[in-house]
C-alpha cells in the first residue's frame, strides 16, 4: 500500500509553493505528475529511504465564504480517511484565523499523524510570532518557508520517520495483479462482480459508492490473478465529497499495487480529463493498461462506431497509442472475458525479457541506417544495447555522447522496438547512456 502525504489547509498560506518545491528543486524527488486533476497536484517522492506520494489539496476558489469554508472542510475530511500522513500549513503573516481553527479541530480527532507547518517563517523575528501556532492544540510546530527552502529539510527528515518501510508484497506465487480503475460509476464495481460471480461489491447509481481497496485471488475459466479491488461501502453521510478528489487518490493506491491496470470508461460519457489522467498515473507509475469502454450496449450504433469511438480515444493518448481499446458491457456480461485475456498478454508483454544479443542483431543495422542527427558537428555513434533488469521495460542504449538524442529519435528506438516485439499496453522507458 502506498503511503501518501496531503497538505491541507486555507488558500493563500503557501501549500502549492512548498509543493512546488518539494517535487521540483530537490534531489530526492524521483517522479513527478502534475494536473491529475484541474487543480490539485500530485508527485511521488523520495526521502531518507522512505516513498511517498505528496498531495497539493489546494486550488479552491468560490466566491461565496461559507462555500469555501465547506470546501475546506471537505478535503481535510478526505485527507484524514486516505492520507499516510497529514501536513497543516498555516502562515505566520496571518497568524490563527477561524478557519484554521476550524481545521485544526478536525484534525485533533484523527489518530493520523499530522505535522503543523508554519509557513513564511524567514528571519528570527517570524519564528518568535510561530509560538502562537501552539494554541491549536496539535502539539509540535515547524518553521519553514516555502519560498526560500529554509525548514523542509527538517520537516521532511520527520515525515519520513513515521512512514511505513515498504513490505515485500505477496507475489501469490507470480500471479499478475489486476486493478480496476476509473472514475466514479463507470462500471467498476459491476465488473468485479460479473466476472467473480458474487456480489463482492455494493453497486449503485451513486457515483463513489466504493471506498477501500482489498486484494482476492481469482481462479477461473483458465485464469488465474490477483485483484485488486476497491471494495467497501461509503458512508451516506460522505456521498457529497469532492469525488473527483477521493477518486484519483483511490486510483493512486490501487495503481501502484498492481501490474496491470483496466482502465473504465463510461461510453455514454466518453473519454474525460479525468480518464487521461488515471490514464497518466498508470503510465508514469510504468503498469501495463488495458482500456475498457463500458456500457457499450447504450450507444446507438452505425457502422464505423467503435472505429471512430477509438481513434478519438487514441488522438487524446498520443504519443501512447499502442494500448488495446475493448468495447464492453458489463451489465449484459459481452467480451468481460475477453478483458481478463488481454490483461493476461499485457503482463506477459510487461515482463518479457529479450536477449542482448537479439537485442544487438535487431537495432545496431537500424541505427547505422538511420543515426541520431548530428547536432552542433556532433555525431553520436550507438555502439551497445541491453534491457535492464527492472520489472518493467526498460533499454539502455550505450553511445558516445548520450545528451544529444533528443526525444524525437527516442521515440524512434520505441516504435521500432514495438514494431518488432509485442509491448502492447505497455509503458516503455530508453534511457542512452554513456559508453
Amino acid at each position: 500500500m502506498s503511503n501518501i502525504v496531503a497538505i491541507v489547509g486555507r488558500p493563500n498560506v503557501g501549500k502549492s509553493t512548498f509543493y512546488n518545491r518539494m517535487v521540483g528543486r530537490r534531489d530526492a524527488i524521483v517522479d513527478d505528475f502534475s494536473g491529475v486533476t484541474r487543480d490539485r497536484h500530485y508527485g511521488k517522492s523520495i526521502w531518507n529511504g522512505k516513498e511517498f506520494t505528496l498531495i497539493d489539496t489546494g486550488g479552491y476558489v468560490k466566491d461565496s465564504v461559507d462555500v469555501f469554508e465547506v470546501e475546506i472542510r471537505k478535503q481535510v475530511e478526505l485527507a484524514i480517511d486516505e492520507a499516510t500522513a497529514i501536513v497543516f500549513m498555516v502562515d505566520v503573516n496571518s497568524g490563527i484565523i477561524d478557519l484554521d481553527q476550524e481545521v485544526a479541530h478536525l484534525l485533533r480527532k484523527t489518530e493520523k499523524p499530522v505535522f503543523l507547518v508554519v509557513n513564511k517563517v524567514d528571519n528570527n523575528e517570524k519564528r518568535a510570532l510561530a509560538t502562537e501556532f501552539y494554541s491549536l492544540g496539535l502539539g509540535e510546530y515547524y518553521c519553514v518557508s516555502s519560498v526560500t527552502g529554509s525548514g523542509t529539510g527538517d520537516l521532511l527528515d520527520e515525515i519520513a520517520k513515521i512512514l511505513p518501510l515498504d513490505k515485500p508484497r505477496d507475489d501469490n506465487d507470480g500471479l499478475p495483479r489486476f486493478a480496476v480503475v476509473g472514475r466514479p460509476n463507470a462500471g467498476k464495481s459491476s465488473f468485479i462482480n460479473a466476472i467473480t460471480g458474487e456480489e463482492r461489491n455494493i453497486v449503485t447509481d451513486i457515483a463513489g459508492t466504493t471506498r477501500d481497496t482489498n486484494d482476492f485471488r481469482y481462479k477461473s475459466f483458465g485464469f488465474e490473478f490477483v485483484l485488486v479491488d476497491t471494495a467497501g461501502i461509503r458512508k451516506k453521510r460522505k456521498v457529497h465529497e469532492d469525488l473527483e478528489f477521493y477518486s484519483v487518490m483511490r486510483a493512486i493506491r490501487a495503481i501502484e499495487a498492481s501490474d496491470v491496470c483496466f482502465v473504465m470508461i463510461d461510453a455514454t460519457e466518453g473519454i474525460g480529463a479525468q480518464d487521461l489522467s488515471i490514464i497518466s498515473l498508470a503510465y508514469k507509475n510504468h503498469k501495463g493498461i488495458v482500456i475498457m469502454v463500458n456500457k457499450w450496449d447504450l450507444i446507438e450504433k452505425e457502422t464505423n462506431t467503435a472505429r471512430d469511438f477509438e481513434r478519438r480515444i487514441k488522438e487524446k493518448l498520443e504519443p501512447f497509442t499502442d494500448v488495446d481499446i475493448l468495447f464492453v458491457s458489463v451489465k449484459e456480461k459481452q467480451r468481460i472475458f475477453k478483458a481478463l485475456e488481454l490483461g493476461v498478454q499485457v503482463f506477459e508483454n510487461r515482463t518479457q525479457k529479450i536477449p542482448t544479443s537479439q537485442l544487438n542483431d535487431f537495432f545496431l543495422p537500424i541505427i547505422e541506417r538511420s543515426p541520431p542527427p548530428a547536432i552542433k558537428s556532433k555525431y553520436v555513434r550507438i555502439k551497445y544495447v541491453t534491457q535492464l533488469p527492472i520489472y518493467y521495460p526498460t533499454f539502455a542504449f550505450y553511445c558516445n555522447l548520450p545528451k544529444y538524442v533528443k526525444e524525437p529519435y527516442k521515440r524512434f528506438l520505441e516504435n521500432k522496438l514495438r514494431e518488432k516485439y509485442n509491448f502492447t499496453g505497455v509503458p516503455i522507458q530508453i534511457w542512452l547512456r554513456e559508453k
